[in-house]
Formats: structure tokens, C-alpha cells, sequence
């Protein structure tokens, strides 16, 4: 009997590793469609017919529909699990963009209004994601693995989204939004499969310590999970200004076409994914997760500042500040997410994740509205200060240390 229930440990021991691997690839399959549809902004307003404004519009329903649901969902996760979560959410996103690739298309008709319904249902569908693969993670891994293990999988999303920057743009251009939309279908459908055949729930037998429900209030009632959920909505904006409006801020202040606005996002996110798993250590390591977060913010404002310096400066070196500036913003999402999740405890983590999420994209909605109505009063440089100034408001908003 021991010998029975040491392999079952062993066994299970691995597996949290598969459940991982799905996390990341159901993760980065939606990021791809959320970071590779902005980039390809310049094709989207000129096949689609949108001003700057409806632009801005369309893609911040993206980021609304997330944060409009990204809390019910992990609401719904806490409730019925991580594997349906996961499979009913990724079927429904990749059934509406392959029925976009056929009726809403360029060409087909759809107005400003349409194009942002279903990109506000494309966000609110894939918000499943988040808050599903994070419980996921949360469930089956140790309190000193979970700070690698969550940045691993939000290392995913700026994974996901480079090859969503380098794809999507190529192929709207080239074939259209309708070769677009159906590969972004695609990787969805193979995230499904892959959640059908190997995510299942953890038994509790054996659970990772700390992965039982811990007693005490909602995460939804507690004064510091708010506090980093806000502080979290205002280091996303940053992140999203720059994947938002660098090609648009090249294209339109510096003549510049997609080709460096594309590198610049890429290192952003390659470079964010690579600092996300860098901070998933160190937090494992010193566990002090909340400073982390202080100082990725506080590198961030100095960053952006410098790109908002530069402005006006020759090409290379805008674009490296804002590469820079992107990176450093994409570099605090593991950290944050552990921290939430495991002040809630596991048996509420969905909620923790929702909140979070719902904070992060309601910001990720916002800025695209705000950076439009800055340009018609302003230069792009107050638009990459506004961008330095909110990772500085979020610093005392990040809860002290919990004592132990």
C-alpha cells in the first residue's frame, strides 16, 4: 500500500508539469489574438475603413469584453474546475473567430459598432484563460514552485503574443483578416484538444501544500487584494500603450511602416517573458513578492520617462526606449498573480485571478480610449509620460509584507 501511494505522489508529481505545459499553450494561444490584432491596427484601419478613434474603439473592446467577465469566470472556475473552464471558453472563442473569418471579414459589410461587438465577445470568451489555467497552476503546485510555475504560464502570454505580432499583421495584409482570423481559430481549437486529453482536476489526495481552501473572507471583501489588484490595473498601462500605439506612433509621427513597430513589440515580449520567469525565481527564492512588484513598477516609470525623452530622437533609439519600456511593463504579471492567488487561497483562487484580471484589462481598455483624446491636445510625448506616471501611482498601493 505505501509503494502503491508513493507512485501515485511520483505520479502526480509529474503530471503538475503536463497541467503546466497546458496552462502555457491554452495561455498563449489566446494571447496571440490579443496582442497580434492591435499590432496589426494599421491593416485593420485601412481594410476596415476606421479612424483613429473607432480604431482606438474595436481594440479596446478587446480588453473590455476580458474585464467585463474575467471575474465571473474565475467565479465559475472556483465552482466547476479548471478543465471544463478551459474547454468551454477556448471552444466558444474559436467557434466566433472562425465565424468572423466567413460573415465579418473587410468587405463583408461590418461597421465600426459590429467589428467591436465581436471583438468584445472574442475578449469576453477567451477571459476563461486566465483565471482557469491560474487555478490550474495554483492547484497543483507547491508554495515555493507556484512563483515559477505562474510566470512560466504569463510568460506565455507575451510568448504568445510575439508570435501573434509576427503573425497576424503578415497574414491580414497579405491574405486578409479572413486567413487571419482562422489561424487565431486554429490555435485555439488545439488548445481545447490538448485541455480534453491531459488537464484534469487534482484529486486533493496528495495536494500541493497550501492548495486546500484556506478559511476566511472572500478575496472579493479583503481591502489588500483590491489594493494589488488596482496597482496591477495601473502597471498594465504602460504595457499596453506601447503594444497598442507603436505602430500607429511610428506610422504616423516618424514614417515609419510595421517592420519596427513589429521588433520592438517582439522584444518587449520576449524580453517581458524572459523577466517574468526571472522574477518567478527570485520571488521562490526570497518569497517577498510585494517588493518585487515595487521596484519592477518604480524601473518601469524610469523607463517610460526615458522613452518619453526620446521621443524625437533618431528612430533606433525611440524604439529601443520603447522596447525597453514594454519589456520592463511586461515583467511584474507572474509575480502579481502568485501573490493574489495564494493571499486567496487556492479553493478561491479564480476569484483572486478574476479580480486581478478584470483590473489589469479594464486598464487594458481604457488606455487605448485615453492615448487618442491625449493626441488631440498633446504631442506623443505626454503620451509616453502619461505612461511613466501610472507604474509610479502603483507603487504605494501594493500592500505591505504580510507578517509571518
Amino acid at each position: 500500500m505505501a509503494t502503491l501511494v508513493a507512485g501515485e505522489a511520483r505520479s502526480a508529481s509529474r503530471h503538475r508539469w503536463v497541467v503546466l505545459a497546458v496552462g502555457v499553450g491554452a495561455q498563449a494561444g489566446f494571447s496571440a489574438m490579443f496582442s497580434g490584432l492591435p499590432v496589426a491596427g494599421v491593416v485593420m484601419r485601412a481594410d476596415y475603413g476606421l479612424s483613429t478613434a473607432g480604431l482606438g474603439l474595436v481594440l479596446g473592446c478587446l480588453s473590455l469584453g476580458v474585464a467585463t467577465c474575467d471575474l465571473l469566470w474565475g467565479m465559475l472556475t472556483d465552482r466547476l474546475g479548471d478543465r471544463r473552464t478551459l474547454i468551454t471558453g477556448l471552444t466558444a472563442t474559436g467557434a466566433l473567430l472562425a465565424l468572423m473569418a466567413a460573415v465579418a471579414a473587410p468587405g463583408d459589410g461590418v461597421g465600426t459598432a459590429l467589428l467591436a461587438g465581436c471583438v468584445f465577445a472574442l475578449g469576453a470568451l477567451g477571459a476563461s484563460v486566465n483565471s482557469a489555467s491560474g487555478r490550474a497552476v495554483m492547484t497543483w503546485f507547491a508554495d515555493g514552485e507556484r512563483g515559477l510555475a505562474m510566470s512560466v504560464r504569463q510568460a506565455a502570454i507575451p510568448a504568445g503574443g510575439a508570435v501573434g505580432v509576427a503573425l497576424v499583421p503578415w497574414l491580414a495584409g497579405t491574405y486578409g483578416f479572413r486567413a487571419a482570423y482562422l489561424a487565431l481559430a486554429l490555435l485555439c481549437l488545439l488548445s481545447v484538444a490538448a485541455t480534453w486529453r491531459w488537464l484534469h482536476e487534482h484529486d486533493g489526495g496528495a495536494a500541493a501544500p497550501g492548495a486546500r481552501p484556506a478559511a476566511g473572507p472572500s478575496p472579493l471583501r479583503r481591502p489588500d487584494v483590491w489594493r494589488l489588484a488596482l496597482a496591477g490595473g495601473l502597471l498594465t498601462v504602460p504595457q499596453f500603450a506601447v503594444l497598442t500605439f507603436t505602430g500607429i506612433f511610428l506610422h504616423d509621427a516618424r514614417g515609419q511602416g510595421t517592420l519596427l513597430a513589429g521588433v520592438a513589440v517582439i522584444v518587449a515580449q520576449v524580453g517581458g517573458g524572459a523577466a517574468r520567469i526571472g522574477t518567478g525565481l527570485l520571488s521562490d527564492r526570497g518569497r517577498d513578492r510585494r517588493a518585487l512588484v515595487r521596484v519592477i513598477a518604480l524601473a518601469t516609470a524610469v523607463a517610460m520617462a526615458g522613452a518619453a525623452v526620446l521621443t524625437s530622437a533618431p528612430v533606433a533609439l525611440t524604439v529601443a526606449a520603447l522596447a525597453l519600456g514594454g519589456l520592463l511593463a511586461n515583467a511584474w504579471h507572474g509575480v502579481l498573480y502568485t501573490e493574489a492567488a495564494v493571499m486567496a487561497g487556492a479553493g478561491r483562487a479564480g476569484s483572486a485571478l478574476g479580480l486581478a484580471g478584470t483590473t489589469l484589462f479594464g486598464a487594458a481598455f481604457v488606455t487605448p480610449l485615453v492615448v487618442p483624446a491625449l493626441l488631440e491636445v498633446a504631442p506623443w510625448e505626454a503620451v509616453w509620460a502619461f505612461a511613466a506616471l501610472t507604474p509610479l501611482l502603483a507603487v504605494p498601493l501594493v500592500p505591505a509584507r504580510a507578517r509571518r
